[in-house]
């Protein structure tokens, strides 16, 4: 009876995994076919047909058992994952979140295709060496918990103030995190209060920014403020949740945040690299288009947008650790973790580097095949003035009054028509001549070239 049950419930996980898979083959057929075809508001009817099939999707997963949709990421391949997650309601993700390996959690948690919109108080206090997360609605719900960190996003002014009065601070508008100057980003305030206003990553598939965070430690609680959720803090939520004795206090919470950013960091850059690499390719093809070159110039634009993004954030994360080290702020356990940060920027650093170098020579060699392009095509039209320069001479004879004399006793029609037919033989020789010219001067090149690598010059 059992072994039944169990054969019932695997054939209809079974099911709705192929369910998923259908939606998920519609979508990117529905997709392709889409983008492929010209037409009137192209991004409307996008829009309207790729809905139908992913609010299905969302529908499914509602309706789905948590361990269902849990199993069925499983199976899914990396791209349809990515694509199917983006569909699971928020308040499932985290009990989701739970039943997945952690390959698979790490994979869609510093996913930065899905920031939340909610406004959340979560409170997180250590019970068993893990992070418990408790969300927080109202001032009564901190009586309950001792908290090392409560993490505010997108706070409006009356939640910052409720949270503020419960603890005795003053938590800042996220909207307000812009200066620049050190000591306006870390200071240590007369009664202890330590302030960090940092810069964190949020890649995303259409752009990419940095976000400002501030922290401020108090009472031994970690407080951070900021206007929207990122990949690095739900990354470290869950291994803090996940894994036993992985912090012990509110600063080691703030350290493994730096440490989570400069792996997120990392990340970016080999999708950078990734992305350089297929750029190349058609940079060092034999013919590249202007369109295709247009299109090649603005991808190199975004990855060096990204890149510049990278370095400012590692740059920032570097100021911070550095300002916790140079006041002697850490245990000597948090000492080394922080030079470990310290180590790891070090290295992104000569990445970033080595990418700006990397950008700037395909930015040439574009720019160099749009003026090759360019060349080219003035070249066509000097050869065309060439042809029609005798032409015109002979025109401009014909059209003279000594040429009716000339032709005086003739019919015109007969003078004129072999006069036309002498200027067509004129133009066609002087092709043939130039044409001739060309085929010289390419078989020196060959035959120069071949003399310099020590092959044998083709004859095609």
């Amino acid at each position: 009876m059992n072994d039944d049950i169990a054969l019932n419930e695997v054939d209809e996980l079974k099911d709705q995994l192929a369910e998923v898979q259908n939606l998920l083959g519609k979508h990117r057929l529905v997709e392709d076919m889409v983008r492929r075809q010209e037409m009137p508001r192209h991004d409307i009817v996008e829009g309207m047909v790729q809905k139908q099939h992913i609010a299905e999707l969302h529908m499914l997963f509602g309706r789905l058992p948590t361990v269902s949709v849990a199993l069925i990421l499983s199976a899914l391949s990396e791209e349809d994952r990515l694509t199917a997650w983006k569909e699971v309601g928020e308040e499932h993700q985290d009990d989701i979140l739970e039943l997945l390996s952690d390959e698979v959690r790490e994979a869609l948690v510093g996913d930065g295709h899905r920031p939340s919109r909610k406004i959340m108080v979560n409170a997180f206090s250590l019970q068993g060496g893990r992070l418990k997360q408790i969300t927080v609605e109202r001032s009564t719900d901190f009586a309950s918990i001792k908290p090392i960190w409560v993490d505010l996003v997108a706070p409006t002014p009356r939640v910052r103030e409720w949270v503020g009065q419960q603890f005795g601070l003053e938590l800042p508008d996220p909207a307000s995190l812009t200066d620049l100057e050190a000591s306006a980003r870390f200071y240590i305030e007369d009664n202890g209060e330590l302030h960090l206003h940092s810069d964190f990553l949020l890649d995303m598939a259409d752009e990419s920014r940095n976000v400002a965070v501030a922290f401020i430690l108090h009472d031994d609680i970690l407080f951070s403020v900021r206007s929207e959720e990122l990949p690095v803090f739900r990354l470290q939520r869950h291994r803090a949740r996940t894994r036993p004795g992985y912090v012990t206090d509110a600063k080691d919470v703030l350290l493994d945040l730096y440490a989570a950013d400069a792996e997120y960091s990392a990340d970016a850059l080999e999708d950078v690299y990734a992305s350089l690499e297929s750029v190349a390719k058609h940079v060092l093809s034999t013919h590249l288009p202007d369109e295709e070159a247009g299109s090649i110039l603005a991808e190199i634009a975004r990855q060096e947008d990204l890149n510049g993004r990278i370095r400012r954030n590692v740059l920032d994360t570097r100021r911070a650790v550095s300002f916790l080290m140079r006041g002697k702020l850490l245990e000597a356990a948090q000492q080394e973790d922080a030079r470990q940060i310290m180590r790891d920027i070090e290295s992104l650093d000569g990445h970033t580097s080595f990418l700006f170098g990397k950008i700037n020579f395909l930015m040439d060699a574009v720019v160099g095949f749009i003026n090759i392009n360019q060349n080219q095509r003035v070249s066509k039209l000097t050869k065309l003035s060439i042809v029609f320069m005798p032409i015109n001479i002979v025109a401009g004879i014909g059209g003279m009054s000594e040429f009716s004399m000339m032709t005086q006793g003739v019919p015109w029609p007969m003078a004129y028509g072999v006069f036309t037919i002498g200027m067509a033989i004129v133009g066609w020789l002087t092709y043939l001549a130039l044409r001739q010219g060309e085929q010289r001067e390419a078989r020196r090149k060959l035959k120069e070239a071949s003399q310099l690598t020590g092959r044998p010059a083709s004859t095609n």
